[in-house]
């Protein structure tokens, strides 16, 4: 039997980050703390791409688009959507995550959902500061752990 089990540890590899300005607070922390997450892992500065979109809608384009040069082991997308008194909040949230789950799968490169879906901007910051978590690091640990079964797996 053969076990295949990722490890995040120190994988040098080019690592794309995809954040939307929308709710900025918020994705800012997030982005921070996955800089930080990346260079205490000794991920040099050199092997980060980081690109800004307007919103949690554009953050599938910017990721297929990176995912079609071949020019990285991994995408992490940050985003924070906020439950409002519309359903823009669903509809959002929806497009987001299954347009990254179909990049992910059509490119095969793991695309880390690290896209906040909130009812309140306090449950939001919760996620960046570590009060409940920490979306930013722990994004950063989910792709460096699948760098490492992806190698294993590799085809």
């Amino acid at each position: 039997m053969k076990i295949i089990k990722g490890e995040p540890g120190n994988q040098h590899k080019p690592i794309a980050i995809v954040v939307s300005r929308f709710n900025q607070d918020i994705t800012s922390a997030l982005l921070n703390s996955a800089l930080e997450q990346l260079h205490t892992l000794q991920v040099e500065d050199e092997l980060i791409t980081v690109v800004h979109v307007p919103g949690a809608v554009e953050i599938g384009i910017a990721a297929l688009r990176l995912a079609k040069t071949d020019n990285y082991s991994a995408i992490i997308v940050f985003g924070a959507v906020i439950k409002g008194d519309t359903a823009h909040f669903d509809y959002v949230s929806d497009y987001c995550s299954q347009s990254c789950q179909q990049i992910s799968l059509q490119e095969n490169i793991p695309v880390i959902y690290g896209v906040l879906n909130t009812f309140t901007h306090q449950q939001a910051l919760d996620r960046t500061n570590g009060t409940v978590g920490n979306m930013g690091k722990e994004a950063v640990d989910a792709a460096m752990e699948m760098l490492d079964v992806c190698e294993q797996i590799d085809v």
